[in-house]
C-alpha cells in the first residue's frame, strides 16, 4: 500500500506566486489550478513568458483572470528567436497595467539552446528595456555566475527597480552580488530537494528580506509531490522549508515574502 502524502497545509495567509508557467501546465484546466492556489492562500499569480510565441498567450491569460499578472521577454534558451520585431513587442506591451516585470531573461551555460554570444546580446538588450521602462526583471541564470554579474554590475545602477535572480541555484558570490544591488532570489522546490544543499547554504545566508517565492510550475514539484505536475498550491512546503533553514515559523516567512513580492513587483 503506498504511503499517503501529507496533505497541503494552509497557514491563512496571503502568498503570492511570483513565478510559474500557466500556459505550460497540462493536466488541469487553468481555472482549476488558480482556484486551488486560491484556497491556500494564493492571492496574485505571475505567469513568465520565456519566448516570441508565448507572450501573446501570457497577456491572454492575464486579462481572462482578474488575479494573474504577466511578464514579456525572451528566455536563453530562445535567444536566437529575438528579433527587433521582439524587442518592439515587448516594449509596446510591457506598459500594459498588468505586465508587471520584465522576463524571463537571462543566460544558460548549462544547456547552451542559443549561442553564448546571442544569449548575451539579447539579455543586455532586454536589461535596457527594464531600464527605460522602470520595470524590475526576472532573470534565469545557470552556469554562467560570472558573465550574469558582469552584466548586473554595468545594468543595475541604472535601473530603477530591480526584481528577482529566480530559481536560485547559482554559487555564494552571484548571489550576494545581487543582495548588494537590491536584487531578491526566487527559491522554490529545489530547497526541498535531498542533494540541494547548496541553495539551503545561500537560503541560510540571505536576509529573509531578500527572498520570494516560486513553484517555476509545471517543473520543480516540492517535496512530498515529486513525481507529480507542480502547480501554486505547493507554495506552503517550499515556505516551510525556507523557514526550517531560517529558524523561522512559516508564517513568518510567509509574511516576508508577501511583503518582498509586492515591493519587488507591485
Amino acid at each position: 500500500m503506498a504511503k499517503k502524502r501529507r496533505d497541503i497545509p494552509n497557514y491563512q495567509q496571503p502568498i503570492i506566486e511570483t513565478h510559474f508557467h500557466l500556459d505550460y501546465l497540462k493536466e488541469q484546466p487553468a481555472s482549476d489550478i488558480l482556484q486551488q492556489g486560491r484556497d491556500i492562500g494564493v492571492e496574485r499569480f505571475m505567469t513568465i513568458a520565456v519566448a516570441p510565441e508565448n507572450m501573446g498567450q501570457v497577456l491572454a491569460l492575464t486579462e481572462e483572470h482578474h488575479d494573474v499578472y504577466g511578464t514579456l521577454g525572451v528566455h536563453p534558451h530562445d535567444a536566437e528567436k529575438y528579433t527587433d520585431e521582439t524587442g518592439s513587442f515587448v516594449r509596446e506591451h510591457c506598459q500594459r497595467e498588468k505586465v508587471v516585470a520584465i522576463g524571463e531573461i537571462g543566460l544558460d551555460y548549462f544547456y547552451d539552446n542559443s549561442d553564448r554570444a546571442v544569449q548575451r546580446k539579447v539579455f543586455a538588450e532586454q536589461l535596457q528595456i527594464a531600464v527605460d521602462t522602470s520595470l524590475p526583471v526576472v532573470i534565469h541564470t545557470r552556469e554562467a555566475d560570472d558573465d550574469t554579474m558582469a552584466l548586473l554590475r554595468e545594468y543595475a545602477p541604472k535601473m530603477k527597480r530591480k526584481g528577482v535572480v529566480h530559481s536560485f541555484t547559482s554559487g555564494m558570490d552571484l548571489a550576494q552580488l545581487a543582495v548588494e544591488l537590491g536584487f531578491c532570489l526566487g527559491i522554490n522546490g529545489i530547497v526541498t530537494f535531498n542533494k540541494a544543499e547548496n541553495v539551503r547554504e545561500v537560503v541560510a545566508a540571505t536576509p529573509i528580506e531578500r527572498l520570494l517565492l516560486e513553484t517555476d510550475s509545471p517543473f520543480l514539484t516540492p517535496v512530498p509531490y515529486r513525481g507529480t505536475e507542480n502547480a501554486p498550491k505547493y507554495l506552503p512546503f517550499i515556505a516551510e522549508k525556507i523557514a526550517e533553514v531560517k529558524d523561522l515559523t512559516t508564517e513568518e516567512v510567509l509574511k516576508s515574502t508577501y511583503d518582498n513580492s509586492l515591493r519587488t513587483f507591485f
